[in-house]
Order: structure tokens, then C-alpha cells, then sequence
């Protein structure tokens, strides 16, 4: 959504270290971030990818390639890691590193107009002032936590904080902010956030599923906190 939407000012917050330090490096020197990918080109194959892998990088450049070059060859794009902060998903199919469309220097030049945070949603939903515009995605945790989506951290989303974002979200509404939520078309959640705004379901595609066959469309949920959407 940040990029899509392009602002002249923003901030950005996420409370993961190593997405939120790719956006600084990126920011900072978006030249070595094209040169780290250029090399990991070179080099990738299924060696190469389980050494970086269990790597430590010794800078925040090579921490910022790491972070991309796994994410573009890792299975599915997937982000995942253990209780101890290692990412732990297995090399996938994909061998294409550098992207035909990669345009760090664009990139940076958006990321220098915005604020970049790495926090608790709370934190950052109290920055937000009458008449800004606040996009949400959280983890899609429900009720009793049986979707799997809190596997997939090593701070673990739950429920309650679910219940700490909606509340926190109705404060920001309530000074004037206009929210937009994505979560999951669950029951709990429609329920969590009934007489706050407006839902919506609407439809994606799904590629995270192991198995081809379970690759289709997928219901989310849209909550907006504005009824007029003018």
C-alpha cells in the first residue's frame, strides 16, 4: 500500500528488525543493495542458498541482501522463522535474484520521505493525527489461535493482541484517523469488530499452500473506519 500510494510524507513501522532494516538500507545506499543481488546472482544454487541461510551478516548491507536474496528464492516468498529468530524456510524453485523491474534508487528516493519505525502497532497508531490515513495488516490470527499464522514469528501474534489492535485502532479512529484493515474472513474477527466501520470481503489469490490443488482464490476480510468514502 506505502508504495503504491507513493506519500509525500508517512511513516512506516513493522515490528520485524530485518524488514524494517532493509527498508533503511535500501534508503541509504540503495546501490550496494543492487550490487549484494548482482553477486548473490552469480552465486545462487542450492549450496549457496542453505549457506546464506544460516549466515550472519556482519553489516546492515549484507543483512539487507540476505533478507532479499531469500525472499526471492526461498519457497514461495515465504517469511518464516523459529523461536530463536532463524529463518528456516527451504529453498524453492525460483533462481531469479535480480528482478527486471528492480529500481532501488526509485525505491530509496520514496523511502527518504518517509518516517521508518520499528514498533508495537500501539505506538505507531498514537503518531496518527485527524485526517491521516492509517493502512493496517496484521498477522491473521483468530479466536483460539488454530490458523497457523502465529507459527510463523518468533514473537508470537496472538489473540489478545488482536483484541489490543482493534482497541487501539478505535482510539486512532476516534481522533479523526481513517483506517483501512486487512485481516482474516473469520468469524471472531467480524465479531471483534462489529459497530467499528464498515466490512467487506473480498478476494486473492492464494499461493502459500504446499500442495497445487489448494492454491485458489481465498476470502479476506476489509475493515474500513470511515462510512464515507469521499
Amino acid at each position: 500500500m506505502f508504495f503504491a500510494l507513493q506519500p509525500e510524507a508517512s511513516i512506516v513501522s513493522d515490528i520485524n528488525l530485518e524488514l524494517v532494516g532493509c527498508y533503511v538500507a535500501i534508503r541509504d545506499n540503495p546501490a550496494a543493495i543492487s550490487e549484494g543481488l548482482r553477486v548473490h546472482q552469480v552465486m545462487h544454487s542450492k549450496d549457496h542458498y542453505y549457506r546464506v541461510r544460516s549466515s550472519v551478516p556482519s553489516n546492515d548491507i549484507e543483512r539487507a541482501v540476505r533478507f532479499l536474496y531469500l525472499n526471492r528464492t526461498c519457497w514461495n516468498g515465504l517469511y518464516r522463522v523459529n523461536k530463536k529468530n532463524e529463518f528456516n524456510v527451504p529453498i524453492g524453485t525460483k533462481s531469479t535474484v535480480e528482478m527486471p523491474n528492480d529500481n532501488f534508487d526509485a525505491v530509496s528516493k520514496v523511502l527518504n520521505r518517509a518516517t521508518i519505525l520499528s514498533c508495537d502497532f500501539e505506538e505507531t497508531l498514537a503518531l496518527a493525527e485527524a485526517g491521516d490515513f492509517a493502512f493496517v495488516d496484521p498477522p491473521y490470527t483468530v479466536k483460539h489461535n488454530l490458523n497457523g499464522f502465529v507459527k510463523y514469528n518468533d514473537k508470537i501474534f496472538t489473540w489478545l493482541d488482536q483484541v489490543r489492535l482493534r482497541n487501539a485502532i478505535e482510539e486512532a479512529a476516534s481522533r479523526g484517523v481513517k483506517i483501512l484493515v486487512t485481516n482474516a474472513n473469520h468469524s471472531s474477527i467480524r465479531e471483534l469488530y462489529e459497530g467499528l466501520g464498515r466490512q467487506d470481503i473480498v478476494s486473492r489469490s492464494s499461493v502459500l499452500a504446499a500442495q497445487a490443488e489448494h492454491r485458489a482464490s481465498t476470502d479476506e476480510l476489509v475493515i474500513r473506519t470511515w462510512l464515507n468514502p469521499y
